[in-house]
């Protein structure tokens, strides 16, 4: 999903489980089973992000 502001969010399915993987555009990630949980994180940006939540590469 693109934001009006170009903003980039991705959430992936992993595929044989119930498992979102999130991606917010600043390159943190998040994983949950619950698809609110997963859309709540993102859209707090960024005071949903814990600080000891790894950084996503761009690739």
């Amino acid at each position: 999903m693109t934001s009006p502001t170009g903003e980039i969010y991705r959430i992936d399915w992993l595929p044989g489980t119930d498992v979102l993987h999130g991606t917010c555009h600043c390159g943190r990630e998040h994983t949950a089973q619950d698809p609110v949980e997963m859309w709540e994180w993102m859209l707090a940006h960024p005071q949903g992000h814990d600080v000891d939540e790894p950084r996503g590469n761009s690739s």
